[in-house]
């Protein structure tokens, strides 16, 4: 047997059982499978000359950690500009605003990242608290969620903006004043591709490196997968040209968008393009949308939102959807649905058990991403139906607050925001909660998703009590939900996510047990060793 890598003085985590396996290395052969586990002289034994052996002196291995929703390219763009996600208040954004400009040359572009709408407190979200700092500039600023953006006035008249529009996205909206004028508020990829098309672009190779930077940063934090929850643009040839280059540290699994007004010859496009890809990146599934998001009011609520908002589903037909989830289903493709508010969440469930009652392959796997405020009758279905459930803990963590003073929470009122992110009701239920960040809307290492997940407290503070503490999950949960929950919805629990004779050695070594550290200390568990299909990614140099 030809062996690629030897992990030796392991301690090797089952997340299934939350144990230790009885061996202590592993060796992998050269089809990047784990090809025994067993004790270190007899690993040891199956190296030669080619093999990186690995002396972990005591680390921990647990099946590589995958992140359930990441937007790579998506981020890799987006967050060179500024990022504006540690401002607290209006006059930390004009601070780093004014810094900014500072440094731009006559017509230069500010393109900024991360600003929290809490920032605006009582006063509406828009362009104008920010007018001064950027008079003659034109600057895209984009909110958290990247589903709205803040354009400066020299931005909209560039883009030729000058008053509402409509759009095929129903929730998609240029947000004017009572007078009929932009605030410079932008709702939706529709609004916001109006100014982002006027506004100069990166070069290709300026993007192929940003995403190559970006992976390797994922790959050092202990990544070693991503399923990737859009394939716009040229995304699928960045990751083919990375990949033929051996460049892609990752596994990507790659689902990409079906929009309002797909017609069926589009569906059928989608349906061609599934299994396009390479040794490490292929399509797999379709990335629907049934709402926007709470925080500017496009979410799809079962009653309207305190300012009377998040009304309306994102496709104007909800039933075209419907339609659409069956076409997918009965030709055998998984699908992943944005839906945040009850509405769409409930409207979801009901599309693919109508789909599963029409035929087709009832072991295809849909999901339901974000998932943020649901009732208790709608718990049950996520098992009833095999739909997984797609979370992102961070979020609850760092966008809302324990006392609903922030945004999110004052949009909806206190039952709804008292049910926010209901990791703990789902798991409890029997549904498979697999685990992400959705970076770029926040930080994609893994760990702080885990320990976000158990802790349910803002990652800048931690001194802050806890929003729904009663929704955590324990450790070894969210673990699984970055393990062999993220295998499950891939369809590849044979495959991967334990550590088993056969399955893919994607491993991610931790320097401590992450089932024994305490949650405030797992975002800096350092991550000794990254590996996909046995090829080293990212080492620690006291490893």
């Amino acid at each position: 047997m030809s062996t690629r890598l030897v992990l030796h003085s392991a301690r090797l985590l089952d997340p299934a059982t939350g144990g230790f396996l009885a061996a202590s290395a592993l060796a992998v052969g050269e089809d990047g499978r784990i090809a025994a586990l067993g004790d270190d002289r007899a690993m040891r034994e199956l190296a030669g000359p080619a093999t990186t052996v690995v002396d972990l002196k005591g680390a921990v291995v647990t099946p590589g950690l995958v992140d359930g929703h990441v937007h790579p390219v998506t981020g890799a763009e987006l967050t060179g500009g500024l990022d504006l996600s540690r401002c607290a208040d209006l006059a930390d954004v004009r601070e780093a605003l004014a810094g900014e400009v500072r440094g731009l040359g006559r017509g230069d572009w500010l393109f900024a990242w991360g600003l929290d709408p809490n920032v605006f407190g009582d006063e509406p979200v828009g362009v104008a608290p920010f007018d001064t700092v950027l008079d003659g500039v034109p600057a895209f600023l984009l909110l958290f969620d990247a589903h709205s953006a803040l354009a400066s006035r020299r931005a909209l008249e560039l883009a030729g903006i000058d008053g509402p529009r409509s759009f095929a996205q129903a929730s998609a909206e240029i947000v004017c004043d009572a007078d009929g004028r932009p605030t410079g508020l932008l709702q939706e990829d529709a609004a916001c591709e109006l100014v982002e098309r006027v506004a100069p672009q990166p070069t290709r190779a300026e993007r192929l490196e940003r995403l190559a930077e970006a992976l390797d940063g994922m790959a050092a934090a202990g990544l070693t997968g991503g399923h990737v929850m859009d394939a716009n643009g040229d995304s699928l040839d960045l990751f083919a040209e990375l990949d033929a280059a051996g460049r892609l540290p990752l596994r990507l699994r790659v689902a990409p968008w079906c929009q309002p007004g797909t017609d069926a010859l589009g569906v059928q496009e989608l349906i061609s393009l599934q299994g396009r890809g390479g040794a490490l990146w292929q399509v797999a599934g379709v990335k629907l949308f049934m709402d926007g998001t709470i925080d500017n009011g496009t979410a799809w609520l079962e009653k309207p939102d305190c300012h009377g908002e998040s009304t309306h589903a994102f496709w104007p037909d909800p039933e075209a959807y419907t339609e659409v989830i069956g076409a997918l289903h009965r030709a055998g493709v998984p699908t992943a649905t944005h839906a945040i508010g009850d509405a769409a969440v409930r409207h979801v469930l009901d599309a693919v058990e109508k789909a599963r009652s029409t035929g087709g392959d009832p072991g295809v796997r849909h999901r339901v991403e974000h998932i943020e405020t649901v009732p208790d009758d709608t718990l049950g279905r996520f098992a009833e139906l095999g739909v997984i459930a797609s979370m992102q803990p961070t979020h609850c963590c760092d966008f809302t607050r324990a006392d609903h003073t922030d945004n999110w929470s004052r949009r909806l009122g206190e039952e709804r925001a008292g049910r926010a992110w209901r990791c703990r009701d789902l798991v409890d239920s029997g549904a498979t909660v697999v685990l992400g960040s959705d970076w770029p809307i926040a930080p994609f290492p893994p760990l702080g998703v885990l320990a976000g997940a158990v802790h349910r407290r803002p990652t800048r503070d931690l001194a802050q009590p806890p929003h729904g503490p009663e929704q955590a999950l324990t450790v070894l949960e969210a673990l699984r939900g970055l393990t062999t929950g993220a295998a499950y919805a891939a369809g590849e629990e044979r495959s991967s996510g334990r550590l088993a004779a056969g399955h893919r050695a994607d491993l991610t070594v931790l320097a401590a047990d992450p089932l024994t550290t305490p949650a405030a200390e797992l975002p800096d568990l350092p991550v000794l060793l990254t590996a996909v299909n046995g090829r080293v990614t990212h080492r620690a140099p006291q490893l």
